[in-house]
């Protein structure tokens, strides 16, 4: 009797913690989640973000899911919050052909012109090009700068009659999104299915993604998507998107739930929930593996540098208004998801906060560094004033300086004007030329919320520039 009494007692010595602990149990392992919410929390607040939505999960379990901070109406972020995942997208791109490689309808090592005979480009090499090459980013084709808005992927598709490879098929990684359109094409054409709807019904559906949906344009109107914001000096202004084709490339858009269920297939050897298989291990497997050429990218996905511990398996994704991130940890089971309604040019924040919880997951405890693009922009905005300052005093010396020169040739006069207007010329090539060359769909604006700190800086040189130009050569014109 009293040994009985004893091992209940021991046993409720151990479960009664379990049941009052404030954290998540999974497996084997405990995660705090009071430790995200303040890591997550401390991290969005350091940096001026106005939002993040995370998920976490461990070998197929769903750990952990929430949203931080508001959208651009001032509605609280939540796990169901739609938000765009930009490159990540080409990690369900690359599932997608793997797919039909799986069933028997292509290989990896098909010529892409067997399959796609709508595809030419001004360059005999692209005979050379296969599947693999295009999934691996290793296929020479540039990526493009410009990309202007496309009703269909075939008419993106057609408009590249004119490329040419930048490098021989196979040879070196390099990446294009170019090579994800082809890719969402070739899906098209071999299932028949429009790509937005191959993916409902193949990936979306069976692992009960029920929000997530795929658009061709940045500017499709998707019902419960807000507006993104851009950073500048430590704060986040809500701002519009770019307006560009990406269809296969950086089209998705979702929910960290939905993205958790993904990722949960993904710890799970390809099934979903119901047991079901939507690819094989071994297809699974060679998506996270080096390709020949590219020793950091296999199908849709980064292999981590050796000095990243512990290693993953990762993609990321910007928009001009958003930032994802998604990262599998073999060693651990565990997969992390990080989406955010902000674009920061000069950091990953989404990299940077996945990267900490998977430093809780380890047990370790994340650091949160001074805000490095706080700092750059604070910094610019000195610069911007000091060179205000001085522009205004240059301004006012305008006369005097013309009058100094006044004896000088036209010739030698304009050369001592060429430090401003060489820099008038350049910023007035970004703001006012690029925007509207032929095929671009971006516009001043677009070119401005790029890293707004560094843009007032550019828009006061310019300014400066034209009026102190202006001032000098009027001045010299005086009687």
């Amino acid at each position: 009797m009293r040994i009985r009494l004893y091992i209940i007692f021991m046993v409720m010595v151990f479960l009664i913690p379990l049941t009052f602990y404030p954290s998540l149990v999974n497996a084997e392992t405990i995660i705090e989640t009071g430790d995200i919410d303040e890591y997550v929390t401390n991290y969005l607040k350091r940096n001026g973000l106005p939002g993040a939505s995370i998920v976490i999960v461990k070998d197929g379990k769903l750990v952990y899911e929430k949203g931080y901070g508001h959208d651009s109406e001032g509605k609280p972020l939540t796990e169901n919050s739609l938000m765009r995942i930009a490159s990540v997208s080409k990690s369900f791109t690359a599932f997608s052909v793997l797919q039909l490689v799986d069933v028997g309808k292509i290989n990896l090592d098909d010529s892409i012109v067997k399959h796609l005979t709508e595809l030419t480009m001004d360059d005999s090499r692209l005979e050379e090009v296969t599947i693999r090459h295009l999934l691996s980013h290793t296929s020479g084709i540039p990526n493009p700068v410009i990309v202007p808005k496309a009703d269909t992927l075939k008419e993106r598709i057609g408009s590249l009659h004119d490329w040419k490879l930048q490098r021989n098929p196979g040879e070196e990684f390099a990446y294009s999104n170019a090579n994800y359109w082809i890719l969402a094409r070739l899906v098209e054409v071999i299932s028949g299915m429009e790509f937005p709807d191959y993916l409902d019904e193949k990936i979306f559906s069976p692992l009960g993604m029920n929000d997530t949906l795929s658009t061709d344009n940045s500017t499709d109107p998707v019902q419960g998507l807000t507006q993104g914001y851009v950073t500048a000096y430590g704060s986040a202004f809500p701002w519009s998107e770019l307006e560009q084709m990406f269809s296969g490339s950086g089209g998705i858009i979702t929910t960290a739930s939905d993205i958790g269920k993904w990722l949960s297939m993904h710890t799970n050897e390809g099934e979903n929930r119901y047991g079901e298989k939507l690819l094989s291990k071994s297809l699974l497997e060679e998506s996270y593996s080096p390709q020949p050429g590219s020793e950091k990218y296999g199908f849709g996905w980064y292999l981590s540098s050796p000095h990243i511990k512990p290693s993953r398996i990762s993609h990321s994704g910007s928009l001009t208004t958003a930032q994802s991130q998604q990262d599998i940890v073999p060693s651990s089971g565990y997969a992390v998801a990080v989406m955010l309604n902000s674009f920061t040019t000069t950091i990953q924040h989404a990299y940077e906060i996945s990267s900490g919880i998977i430093q809780l997951t380890e047990g370790q405890i994340p650091e949160i560094k001074a805000s490095r693009p706080q700092i750059i922009d604070l910094s610019l905005g000195f610069i911007t004033l000091i060179y205000l300052i001085l522009g205004i005093k240059g301004i006012i010396r305008s006369k005097k300086w013309s009058n100094r020169y006044r004896h000088y040739p036209t010739w030698r006069y304009c050369l001592r004007l060429m430090p401003q207007i060489i820099s008038v010329f350049i910023i007035g090539w970004l703001f006012l030329i690029v925007p509207n060359l032929q095929g671009n769909s971006s516009t001043m604006k677009d070119v401005f919320g790029i890293w707004p700190a560094a843009m007032i800086f550019l828009i006061v040189v310019f300014l400066i520039g034209v009026i102190v130009t202006v001032m000098r050569v009027l001045s010299r014109n005086e009687k």
